[in-house]
């Protein structure tokens, strides 16, 4: 599903206003009953150049997903750069999730309740969402290959794609997180990251090591489907 990339600065400026208006009426009427015509409208555009830029409201969707994590990338740029701990770039990368995201808290519930149908071609899992899907998990090989924590080759090949399933998680409480400032989500995800980061260093307990070789294998299997 490629969408069409802006030659011009003046083409940059309305993408980005067609994708602005398409998220203030998602929140405002919700996915279904949000139509291109009504996102050109409130943009400013015509329906053609619309269609042009984002030839479905699935498309805009996506574009809103990648917004996203280009603003995450950026956002923990610098902390990758100076920290080795794991706990702390594990912690760091995703409170940084929910915070990037914060702005869009109130149309992300109108979005996830498309995307949650496995039929949808914006669920997460679906083909369509792969290419950004693999962007992200090989942000989390970095998170954990440039850390100083020793961790076992197998568990090593498992854990990024472990940690962006983890991540769909933690944004899946986000959606439902009505404290302020979204204060239970933050300490979720501190209380969180610490037992995942500990449950690594106990994996290379030989006692543990046929427990890990099973999750693992469940790990596969569920990643295989």
């Amino acid at each position: 599903m490629a969408v069409a990339a802006p030659k011009t600065r003046r083409g940059e400026t309305s993408r980005a206003a067609i994708l602005e208006a398409a998220l203030d009426l998602f929140q405002e009427r919700g996915y279904d009953a949000t139509t291109m015509r009504a996102i050109a409208e409130r943009a400013g555009a015509s329906l053609g150049s619309s269609y042009h830029y984002f030839p479905s409201k699935e498309h805009l969707v996506l574009e809103f997903y990648r917004h996203t994590h280009v603003l995450h990338a950026a956002a923990i740029a610098p902390l990758l750069a100076r920290e080795k701990d794991l706990a702390t770039r594990l912690r760091g990368t995703i409170r940084a999730v929910v915070v990037t995201c914060e702005p869009f808290h109130a149309v992300a519930g109108s979005i996830f309740s498309t995307v949650a149908n496995p039929a949808s071609p914006l669920n997460p899992f679906g083909a369509a969402a792969r290419p950004l899907r693999d962007e992200v998990i090989q942000l989390y090989a970095e998170v954990v290959s440039k850390s100083d924590a020793r961790i076992p080759s197998d568990i090593m090949e498992m854990l990024p794609l472990t940690l962006w399933l983890y991540q769909m998680g933690i944004l899946y409480f986000w959606i439902f997180d009505r404290s302020p400032g979204r204060l239970r989500t933050l300490e979720v995800i501190d209380e969180t990251t610490d037992l995942i980061v500990r449950l690594i260093g106990l994996a290379n307990l030989p006692v543990l090591r046929g427990s890990r070789k099973r999750v693992l294998s469940l790990m596969n299997a569920i990643a295989s489907t």
